[in-house]
């Protein structure tokens, strides 16, 4: 049931997303838009409400508790990338917006973007991390919250890996061949900024 949820919780971001995009730049509403927008982590809250009734019922923490804090971990820490992500795309093929500027490949601007990219999950990990610690003391029965714990080491294990891939970057970063321009790095203008305009 909660895996469900989980699936029905990740569809309706998207469609909340999808639907403030439509109404910004295909309606032309742009306080709609941006209301849509910003209601899209209210989805996150009902991935949240339902798992703490699950657990306060007595179900024991499992995969699909788990993967609820490391969905709303991941909403927290890459959500507001995603959707401007989104946002840039679709204000460029049905607003008017400027070409998307491509991912830097090489050198610093790339070593820029792994940081960033690290430092996201670091936000991801510490949500959803603390979420599973706070439903440990929540239940207060370890034989029913085990799964947590392996699952928040387990995720600081990649954690670190994806520091040390970042790092590299930094370290040893990758040289643009001789024939290749790498674009610039285009000014992010945010949806809030947008709907300004």
């Amino acid at each position: 049931m909660l895996v469900a949820l989980i699936l029905v919780c990740e569809v309706l971001f998207w469609v909340v997303i999808a639907a403030g995009l439509i109404a910004r730049y295909l309606l032309r509403r742009p306080k709609l838009g941006a209301a849509l927008l910003i209601a899209a982590p209210l989805v996150d809250l009902i991935l949240l409400t339902a798992t703490t009734i699950d657990l306060r019922n007595g179900a024991d923490a499992h995969l699909a508790h788990t993967l609820a804090a490391v969905y709303i971990g991941v909403s927290v820490g890459f959500g507001h990338s995603m959707i401007r992500w989104a946002d840039v795309r679709f204000a460029h093929r049905f607003g008017g917006g400027p070409t998307p500027a491509p991912k830097p490949k090489y050198g610093a601007a790339r070593a820029r973007r792994e940081w960033k990219g690290w430092l996201q999950h670091l936000v991801a990990w510490s949500v959803g991390s603390g979420l599973m610690g706070l439903a440990i003391l929540y239940v207060g029965d370890w034989d029913r919250t085990a799964t947590f714990a392996y699952s928040i080491r387990n995720w600081g294990i990649i954690l670190l890996i994806d520091l040390a891939i970042s790092a590299s970057y930094t370290f040893s970063p990758k040289e643009a061949p001789a024939d290749a321009q790498e674009p610039a790095e285009a000014a992010s203008v945010s949806p809030e900024e947008r709907a300004q305009v």
